[in-house]
């Protein structure tokens, strides 16, 4: 199954995180992950094997801006339409992004390993400040981003260990973040002008 790595952990002192570290979601999306993660424990404990994948923030081509979006589609539809984006504390927050073919790939390959529990990530951190710079660079933009109050319960610091899923999966990812960050604005930019 598809599970979260940042809202799984928590706020936690190591950095990047292995899967040894016991799970503390601390939201509501967090803990139904947990409890998806606990399901197909049992049905593993009882002959049918399952595999979670624990995945860092996922970005790519078809990643809607509207809803439930992550802040990759959010800031590049704005930044193609003029609008100004918002970033929610001083930026510094930072996230391991994971581009959606690293992510796809990832599944295939624990097809053909089944059972298990993988972090899916890059192990690099990058903060909401240094997104935006890609996003912007690769839009053509200068706009500088707006800043309003950090979210409440949102996590500092988010990356993941994925040191398992290479040895046991042989998986690691290929998309280094402002490669794939100026492709996103390339894939927009081709559905504007469709």
């Amino acid at each position: 199954i598809a599970s979260t790595g940042g809202a799984m952990y928590g706020d936690v002192e190591q950095i990047p995180t292995p899967e040894t570290v016991p799970p503390e979601p601390e939201s509501p999306y967090g803990i139904s992950k947990f409890c998806a993660e606990r399901y197909v424990r049992y049905f593993d404990s009882n002959g049918l094997p399952g595999t979670v994948l624990r995945l860092g923030n996922v970005y790519g081509p078809r990643q809607d801006p509207h809803g439930e979006a992550g802040v990759v589609a959010i800031f590049g539809k704005r930044l193609l339409s003029g609008q100004p984006c918002t970033i929610f504390g001083d930026g510094e927050a930072v996230r391991d992004y994971v581009h959606v073919s690293d992510v796809v790939r990832a599944f295939l390959a624990a097809t053909e390993t089944p059972g298990g529990l993988f972090n899916i990530g890059t192990k690099v951190g990058t903060s909401v400040n240094t997104l935006y710079g890609h996003l912007a660079a690769a839009a053509g933009s200068t706009e500088k981003p707006v800043y309003a109050e950090a979210r409440k319960g949102e996590l500092q610091v988010s990356i993941l260990d994925p040191t398992l899923a290479e040895k046991t999966l042989g998986w690691s990812a290929q998309v280094a973040i402002a490669d794939g960050l100026a492709a996103y604005i390339e894939y927009l930019e081709a559905q504007q002008a469709s």
